[in-house]
């Protein structure tokens, strides 16, 4: 991925209020940081933002939190956030270090075109590999509630095998997801690209019954 430098870059990230500077602080504890109970559904891989920053809008009664690894793709989404949202936080990390972030608090992960990377040698960065679902077993609040969106068919069932074989019931799959969609369905950057250009959208719900002693 190459990434075009955004001017103004560092204070743009030090001076947004929605920006989580030491999220590891709130391990475990996230909904202090909102002050409610309510459910909170995050995004790993943002990009700008769009799909979070609207979903935050329509659903006040739920916190949102979007995770992206790159600095200067953070600082594009932050001046675009409404600054009346209350229930939206931004962290700039690497996936690798979601475990560290969170504690049995997360209701919903949204995975939306994910890098795929496409090498082999690379399939456990994908962030439907074992290695991530492994870590989201531990940051899972109840049940395990992952949605999915992708137009690159190779990991789309490379992740189908994935979520198979850790025991997820695959729900509402689609080979071509804006077939029939709804006027108000919300979509990412990535996506209205996509889609414009004709490609299919390949989505699906991963739901997995938690075994979890202590809900």
């Amino acid at each position: 991925m190459r990434l075009r430098n955004v001017k103004n870059k560092e204070e743009i990230l030090n001076s947004s209020s929605f920006l989580v500077k030491a999220p590891k602080e709130y391990c475990g504890k996230w909904n202090s940081y909102f002050h409610n109970s309510n459910p909170i559904y995050i995004e790993i891989g943002m990009g700008k933002g769009k799909f979070i920053r609207e979903l935050a809008r329509r659903n006040p009664n739920i916190n949102y939190i979007g995770i992206e690894k790159y600095d200067s793709v953070v600082a594009k989404c932050l001046p675009k956030i409404d600054p009346d949202l209350k229930n939206l936080a931004i962290i700039r990390m690497d996936a690798l270090e979601i475990d560290q972030v969170f504690s049995k608090e997360i209701s919903r992960i949204y995975l939306n075109f994910s890098d795929p990377w496409p090498k082999k040698r690379h399939h456990l960065r994908r962030l439907s590999s074992i290695v991530f679902l492994k870590k989201y077993e531990g940051i899972f609040k109840d049940d395990f509630d992952i949605w999915m969106r992708t137009d690159n068919s190779s990991l789309f069932c490379y992740s189908l095998m994935s979520f198979s074989e850790e025991g997820y019931v695959l729900k509402n799959l689609t080979l071509d997801l804006h077939k029939d969609l709804p006027e108000d369905f919300v979509t990412t950057e990535y996506e209205d690209r996509f889609s414009n250009q004709g490609m299919p959208i390949y989505s699906v719900e991963a739901v997995k019954v938690s075994n979890k002693v202590n809900k």
